[in-house]
């Protein structure tokens, strides 16, 4: 598992991207997804991912759509336009700054 440190510094492109490709998640969903993705090596707590979503929601980045699932309500999150554009950039900003890194800290690519 990755440190906490690292996870909040990428964890609003983590969940652009994902929504970006998911049409529209919920908070568990989101959490379940990224652990399943990663092999458990990332996992969101709800403590770092709620706070994140709401103010990705106020920035407009995100919109909300309440749905009643049994006895339930379901918030699912989903990436506005606007917030596709910022995904867009969140990744290639993430993917040139992973670029440095491995230049910066004279590190071989790891194959497989």
């Amino acid at each position: 598992m990755y440190s906490s440190e690292l996870i909040k510094g990428t964890l609003k492109t983590i969940i652009l991207k994902l929504l970006s490709d998911n049409d529209k998640m919920y908070g568990y969903e989101i959490t379940h997804k990224v652990k399943e993705l990663t092999g458990g090596k990332i996992q969101l707590t709800e403590g770092a991912l709620y706070p994140t979503l709401h103010a990705l929601e106020a920035q407009g980045i995100l919109s909300t759509d309440v749905v009643n699932v049994g006895n339930r309500i379901r918030k699912y999150y989903s990436v506005t336009p606007n917030g596709k554009k910022v995904a867009t950039e969140k990744v290639n900003e993430f993917s040139e700054f992973l670029d440095t890194m491995i230049f910066l800290l004279d590190l071989q690519p790891k194959l497989g």
